[in-house]
């Protein structure tokens, strides 16, 4: 079985206000490409499939038109919603999408969906857990509680009944044993009091206990102990979450303080865990573990990246070979720097495509006026103009407090002047600021 793994396609992303879709369409051709190279079963689409929780309908449309060529090819396709998606509008029209091999995750309400597929080494699982929160995990399960609560109810209260009916005999019953073996009503009616608080007991055990998520691990770690894996069988899950230990890039949310980290230990009952939600191809602590990144730069911090498709081949259990495909974009993202004359220079850059999104970081020491319009003649995608000299560089130091104490005031002022300006002062200046230092002492004598 092999199956290849992508993730994060942030379909309708804009990036420095330029529209990245033609960008998405190419590169999702070439997905198909491999997809047909590669002669895969199927595709895993680890969340963020689009960039917002409302698509654009061109985003939509480009969606549409993929799924519909992988079905096409006879490519099943398995898919999770993502932190960007909106759950309820991935889930629409799923289950007629199962007729043309399309599995996406519906909106979680306790239960993961599964599907079972069968090959040459047995049946495989595949777990779409979508991108969930404690408060989605909370409200599924207290649903799940509340229709529990009722249903064992009803049957206690219905049990209760029944033995209210046979204690209303006892009396009587007792009475005729009375007759014959002296025993008192006093033991009966004892008896009878015995049987309510049972049936009052019966009816506390019964009712299910409530769990409350209160972290993403919580909520992940319940999610996975509903699913009832069996792990004598191959087991798949395609998540959306945040591991600890995964590195991040620029063009990813970030939670404050970590709040959305969940261990990878949570995960040790699948065989292979196809994640999305970082944007750098990695794994975390075993190569099963695995972020595939997205097939597009979306930030000048991916620059140096690779973009890649993973591909995944399951033979039996315990066996899982990977290996990735890179992908060759329409534009590619790229950051350079040197002065206005040195990247304007013919030499500079016709070494590679002038297309491409570009940063560009000028060394020059004045601004030049409408730089940004006069590179985009060169670099007609230029998202972003930076300027590094040393008027803009910062330098912070962090002096120890006994070191400040034995410096003097004219040396204190030098200092903070070289911060703020990033260059010392002149003779003419330090002869003015010693002469307004000594004015200020004379003052205070």
């Amino acid at each position: 079985m092999k199956l290849l793994h992508i993730s994060d396609l942030h379909i309708g992303k804009r990036v420095n206000e330029f529209s990245m879709i033609e960008d998405q369409k190419y590169i999702l051709r070439q997905i198909l490409t491999i997809a047909d190279q590669q002669q895969a079963d199927g595709v895993m689409i680890a969340g963020d499939i689009y960039d917002k929780p409302v698509p654009s309908a061109e985003a939509v449309q480009v969606f549409d038109w993929f799924l519909t060529e992988l079905a096409d090819r006879g490519k099943k396709v398995y898919a999770v919603s993502g932190n960007h998606d909106s759950a309820e509008r991935i889930a629409f029209g799923a289950q007629l999408m199962r007729g043309r091999g399309v599995y996406v995750s519906p909106v979680y309400r306790g239960e993961t969906a599964k599907y079972t597929l069968t090959d040459a080494y047995g049946e495989m699982n595949i777990y779409l857990l979508p991108f969930i929160k404690p408060a989605v995990v909370r409200h599924a399960l207290e649903g799940l509680t509340d229709t529990d609560a009722d249903f064992t109810q009803e049957e206690v209260l219905s049990d209760a009944a029944e033995k209210e009916k046979s204690s209303k005999v006892l009396p009587r019953s007792c009475y005729e044993t009375e007759k014959s073996s002296k025993v008192s009503l006093e033991s009966c009616y004892e008896t009878e009091k015995l049987l309510k608080v049972l049936s009052e007991s019966c009816y506390e055990t019964e009712k299910p206990s409530k769990v409350s998520p209160e972290s993403y691990y919580d909520a992940v770690k319940i999610a996975i102990e509903r699913m009832n894996v069996d792990t004598s069988k191959r087991n798949i899950l395609i998540a959306h979450q945040f591991v600890t230990g995964a590195g991040r890039c620029d063009s990813e949310e970030v939670s404050v303080g970590g709040l959305d980290n969940v261990e990878s230990e949570v995960f040790d009952a699948f065989d292979y865990v196809a994640l999305g939600h970082i944007h750098s191809p990695q794994f975390i602590k075993r190569e099963t573990l695995r972020y595939c990144g997205t097939p597009l730069k979306y930030s000048f911090s991916e620059a140096d990246q690779e973009k890649s498709v993973t591909v995944v081949e399951f033979a039996e259990k315990g066996n899982i070979q990977l290996s990735t495909v890179p992908l060759v974009p329409l534009r590619d993202m790229r950051r350079i720097r040197g002065t206005y004359l040195e990247v304007t220079a013919r030499t500079f850059y016709q070494e590679f495509n002038k297309e491409d999104y570009v940063q560009v970081t000028l060394t020059d020491e004045e601004d030049i006026p409408d730089g940004l319009q006069k590179l985009r003649i060169i670099y007609p995608n230029l998202m972003r103009l930076e300027y590094d000299n040393s008027r803009t560089k910062q330098s912070h130091m962090i002096e120890r407090a006994e070191d400040i104490e034995q410096k003097s005031e004219q040396e204190l002022f030098a200092e903070f002047y070289e911060l703020q300006n990033n260059q010392p002062m002149n003779a003419e200046q330090a002869a003015f600021v010693a002469q307004l230092i000594a004015a200020c002492k004379e003052q205070d004598k």
